[in-house]
C-alpha cells in the first residue's frame, strides 16, 4: 500500500514531495512510514524496483540479437513491447522528476539501455553495414546513432505524460515508421564512424 501511493504521490510531485505528506495521504503517520522505509531514499528505491526493475524483460536482449529474424522486425517487436512496458503516467513522470531532481534512478537505469538495448543495437547495425560487429569497440558516436532511435520513441510518451498532448495511434505505426526511417540512415552514419573516409 505505501509503495503503490509512493508511486503515485511522486509521479505528480516529484522527488521534492516530502514523507510527512505522503504519510499524510496514506492517513499514516510519519513514524509508521518509517517503521517499513527508515528514509526517503530507501522508498525511492523501493519505488525504482517496483517501476522500472519490474517492468524489465530480460528476453529483450535475446531478441534484439536473434539474427534469424530482420533487424527491422526486431527492432520493431521490441520498441512495441517496450512502450507497452512503460509508456504510462507514472513510469515517465517519475523518470523525469528523477532527472531534474538528480535522483540515481536516472543513471542507474540509462545503463541498463545502454548496455541491453544500445550496444546490441550498435553491433546489429554494423552487420547490416558490413563491418565487424566487435572490432574495434562501439563508439560514443555509434551509440548516439542508436539514442536518435531510442530517444524519438520515448518522446512520444514524453508528449502524452508530460506535455498531456493527445495518444499516438496506432502506435505500432509510428514505430514501424520510425525504424523504418532509422535504418535507411543509420548503416551509412555507422560505416562513416567507424571507417572514416581518409
Amino acid at each position: 500500500m505505501i509503495v503503490d501511493e509512493a508511486i503515485r504521490f511522486f509521479a505528480e510531485f516529484g522527488f521534492e514531495g516530502q514523507t510527512r505528506a505522503l504519510a499524510k495521504r496514506l492517513g499514516v503517520t510519519q513514524p509508521l512510514l518509517y517503521r517499513y522505509f527508515p528514509d526517503k531514499e530507501s522508498l525511492v528505491e523501493r519505488v525504482y524496483e517496483e517501476v522500472y526493475l519490474r517492468r524489465w524483460n530480460p528476453g529483450w536482449e535475446h531478441l534484439l540479437r536473434d539474427r534469424s529474424r530482420p533487424l527491422h522486425e526486431r527492432l520493431c517487436v521490441f520498441y512495441e513491447e517496450y512502450a507497452n512496458a512503460i509508456f504510462s503516467y507514472e513510469w515517465v513522470r517519475i523518470f523525469m522528476f528523477g532527472g531534474l531532481r538528480g535522483v540515481n534512478i536516472n543513471k542507474r537505469y540509462l545503463s541498463i539501455i545502454r548496455e541491453h538495448v544500445l550496444l546490441p543495437v550498435c553491433r546489429e547495425l554494423r552487420l547490416t553495414a558490413g563491418l565487424d560487429e566487435a572490432s574495434p569497440p562501439v563508439s560514443e558516436a555509434e551509440l548516439e546513432c542508436a539514442w536518435a532511435l531510442h530517444g524519438g520513441i520515448f518522446y512520444i510518451a514524453i508528449r502524452r505524460w508530460v506535455y498531456g498532448l493527445p495518444a499516438v495511434h496506432p502506435i505500432e505505426a509510428t514505430i514501424a515508421n520510425q525504424v523504418t526511417a532509422f535504418l535507411e540512415g543509420a548503416p551509412e552514419a555507422i560505416r562513416r564512424i567507424v571507417e572514416p573516409a581518409e
